[in-house]
């Protein structure tokens, strides 16, 4: 087995890009949908979260996320505490799922936040998704109902993507057309399934 560990800027297409892993086989876990569930109504992290912040993300003993964004990606130090509360239970439920996976040979961690969580740690190979500010500022104006400032507020809460690309052991070059990135997706399975089936220890085995 292979775990990938896949992040990018936001925006970048991250996730269109764990799609066609999938599509190439791979299994993928999504991090953004295990904290989902940790905020999910009887969620492991609402309470906690509910103490920090206040009652006033509460919306029907629901936690508002919407709200709970606009204070966490206003000042770092609130994100900070939020992600103290949703990285170490998240962990553990992601290395869960891995340790549930018996006949999987390709598994990717889709992170948002892979470096800056540490879950790079899980990995044995980090793969960038690169794309630039102006095509990210684009797809997430079609796909969120965020304006050009909440967008730039949070890519800006994010690392850089350049020191992102300096940890990446592959970069994804989302330039370019769907079609440009999903040959690089498949040369990038092609060349894992490689060192799955020729039995290369893992790197951090």
């Amino acid at each position: 087995m292979i775990i990938v560990g896949l992040t990018g800027g936001f925006g970048s297409g991250k996730t269109t890009v764990a799609g066609m892993f999938k599509r190439f086989g791979a299994m993928v876990i999504d991090a953004d949908a295990v904290t989902r569930d940790l905020l999910a109504p009887q969620g492991k992290c609402v309470k906690k979260v509910a103490k920090i912040f206040g009652h006033v993300i509460l919306k029907s003993n629901k936690i508002n996320r919407i709200a709970l964004a606009k204070i966490v990606f206003q000042d770092p130090r609130e994100l900070k505490k939020l992600t103290d509360i949703l990285y170490p239970i998240g962990l553990k439920q992601i290395k869960k799922q891995i340790t549930q996976q018996k006949n999987v040979k390709l598994i990717i961690l889709d992170v948002p936040l892979l470096f800056e969580s540490g879950w790079d740690r899980l990995s044995d190979v980090n793969v960038v998704v690169k794309s630039n500010q102006n095509i990210q500022i684009k797809r997430l104006k079609k796909r969120m109902e965020l304006t050009k400032a909440d967008i730039l507020r949070r890519i800006k809460s994010q690392m850089p993507i350049k020191q992102k690309l300096h940890r990446a052991d592959i970069i994804i070059d989302n330039r370019g057309s769907l079609n440009q990135t999903r040959v690089q997706v498949k040369a990038i399975v092609h060349r894992l399934m490689n060192r799955i089936n020729s039995d290369k220890p893992r790197r951090n085995a």
